[in-house]
């Protein structure tokens, strides 16, 4: 009789897990929940997995921002990008452009080809360079001196194209392993999606969600990251603008 129980109190516990990781993965339960109080500007940030969107849509969602992938490496731009730059800034969000930074690319031609691309718009967001670990290609002892100069390059020609310093985008590894050491002086916008960014780390940006879904868009990707802004309302509108850095 006792070992009946065990094992029908093991099979409840492993359905109970099983519907617990699937509510997870398909967004019914988040496991970030960043208080509203503390931080209310939130946003999201796009690329053509979501496809073609409805900004009308979209923006009416208790969002206050997106930031849209532009470009990747030193030739590819998202065949989204354009629209969706049009679109979105006609709109009440603000909206910035990022660059997903590639490490088998040079960083001044990478640079070029994000500024051939993005055509500054009112009240824009600063831009973004997306430095994080992809496919087989890493940071190690061998490339980092060599990527953290391409990397710099694409910085200091983004900065002086747009009249504003950069934010990276990075994971709390990169940031402990690389970013934090070199790149002291920018913003960061740091990806946590399972528990809130270490205390170590000063940033700006936070995303803290890889599986939300929102109306207003039908692209082969279901979910939408949600991202949000370490600061007021106030804060916020007024950040990233000329005069205020």
């Amino acid at each position: 009789m006792k070992r009946k129980i065990i094992i029908t109190i093991s099979i409840a516990a492993v359905i109970l897990l099983g519907a617990l990781a699937v509510s997870v993965y398909v967004g019914i339960i988040q496991i970030n929940n960043p208080s509203k109080e503390q931080y209310p500007i939130r946003g999201v940030d796009v690329s053509s997995y979501q496809g073609e969107i409805d900004w009308s849509v979209l923006s009416q969602q208790d969002v206050n921002f997106a930031f849209i992938k532009a470009t990747e490496g030193s030739s590819y731009t998202d065949e989204y990008f354009y629209n969706n730059w049009d679109m979105a800034a006609k709109t009440d969000l603000r909206v910035g452009a990022y660059h997903f930074f590639s490490f088998e690319s040079d960083g001044k031609a990478q640079a070029e080809n994000f500024c051939n691309a993005v055509s500054p718009t009112k009240n824009m967001l600063p831009p973004v360079v997306d430095a994080e670990p992809y496919g087989e290609c890493d940071l190690n002892d061998s490339n980092k001196e060599a990527i953290t100069k391409d990397l710099t390059d694409w910085l200091i020609i983004v900065e002086e194209k747009y009249g504003v310093c950069p934010i990276i985008y990075t994971t709390e590894q990169y940031y402990n392993e690389w970013i934090g050491e070199s790149f002291p002086q920018y913003d960061i916008w740091i990806r946590s999606v399972y528990g809130n960014p270490s205390k170590d780390i000063k940033w700006t940006f936070w995303q803290y969600s890889n599986r939300f879904r929102l109306k207003g868009y039908d692209g082969e990707e279901k979910y939408i990251d949600m991202n949000l802004f370490n600061g007021t309302t106030e804060e916020f509108y007024d950040y990233g603008k000329p005069q205020s850095r």
